[in-house]
């Protein structure tokens, strides 16, 4: 049996996972670890023995987590971890803060990374899928982040270094993003604000906000996000190319690809984690045999099936 490291943070054993994520299902993590600053995040991960896998989890927004559960250490930051500090054009922000915060306190300080208010999660989430949408990426305000690696080491990382790609980085396994820092154009302040209010008034008469849903389920075939714009084509959009197939509202179990838009996969009667990956499946099998594209998944499928 593996002897934890000691912790000023909250160690949990066989700790539930479904309460943390926003489609509500999943298994059991062997521990939770919530640090209480990254000096009590890298001693652990220092003294933790090196077989033992660690997992680093957002708030859970872009994420199914099977109903088995994760044979790991998940590490979910909290309070030490969701400061957002601004100099200049410049926004420091902790990876627990959220995205949408991070968003109104930059534009009340005239600094533009609005294109994040629409966003689900927090920071950390967002530099390691390279969040984006509006046509804005994070990569394009991206200065550099604080990491803590698997070794316990406190390392900076820069753009270089992460990589970043349509939905993805190259962030090595098991390294905890901790901090970011962004940087954004000048903006005034109250039209900031507006353009911030009429981003959500235009997606919450698209998306199902108030359904318990991950977000977009597949990237979109043509890599990149919807602009938001007139001239936005749709050919090679994934609730297009769904909607081709016939998949709009498709059910298994408890899951539904939503009738009000067929790129968010929801939990529509308590659906447990294979009705939700089994359902995506089918919709990739659907739209590859009606259209030859090969969807990706852009929610993060973890851990192991039940066995009951």
């Amino acid at each position: 049996m593996t002897v934890m490291p000691q912790t000023r943070g909250k160690l949990t054993e066989n700790r539930e996972l479904s309460d943390l994520t926003w489609l509500r299902v999943g298994g059991p993590a062997d521990y939770l670890f919530q640090p209480a600053d990254i000096e009590d995040l890298a001693a652990f991960l220092r003294a933790l023995p090196e077989d033992v896998a660690v997992f680093p989890m957002g708030v859970g927004s872009n994420l199914i987590v099977r109903d088995g559960g994760l044979r790991a250490v998940v590490i979910r930051l909290g309070r030490g971890f969701n400061g957002i500090n601004i100099s200049g054009n410049r926004v420091r922000a902790g990876a627990a803060a959220l995205d949408a915060h991070v968003a109104r306190k930059a534009a009340a300080d005239g600094v533009d990374l609005t294109f994040l208010r629409t966003i689900p999660g927090a920071v950390g989430g967002a530099v390691r899928m390279n969040a984006g949408c509006y046509g804005a990426y994070t990569a394009d305000v991206f200065v550099e982040a604080t990491a803590v690696t698997r070794q316990g080491e406190v390392v900076t990382l820069t753009a270089e270094d992460l990589k970043f790609q349509y939905r993805q980085t190259e962030l090595p396994e098991g390294w905890v993003l901790v901090e970011t820092v962004f940087e954004g154009p000048d903006g005034d302040a109250g039209e900031l604000e507006a353009r911030m209010a009429d981003q959500l008034a235009k997606r919450d008469a698209s998306q199902p906000t108030k359904e318990r849903s991950a977000g977009s389920t597949f990237r979109n075939p043509a890599g990149f996000s919807s602009t938001g714009k007139a001239d936005d084509v749709h050919d090679l959009k994934a609730w297009k190319v769904i909607d081709d197939a016939g998949m709009r509202g498709a059910r298994v179990g408890g899951a539904q690809m939503s009738e009000m838009h067929s790129n968010f996969m929801i939990n529509a009667n308590d659906a447990t984690a294979a009705d939700l990956e089994n359902l995506g499946e089918e919709v990739r099998k659907r739209v590859f045999q009606n259209s030859g594209i090969e969807l990706q998944w852009e929610i993060m499928r973890v851990g192991e099936k039940s066995t009951s």
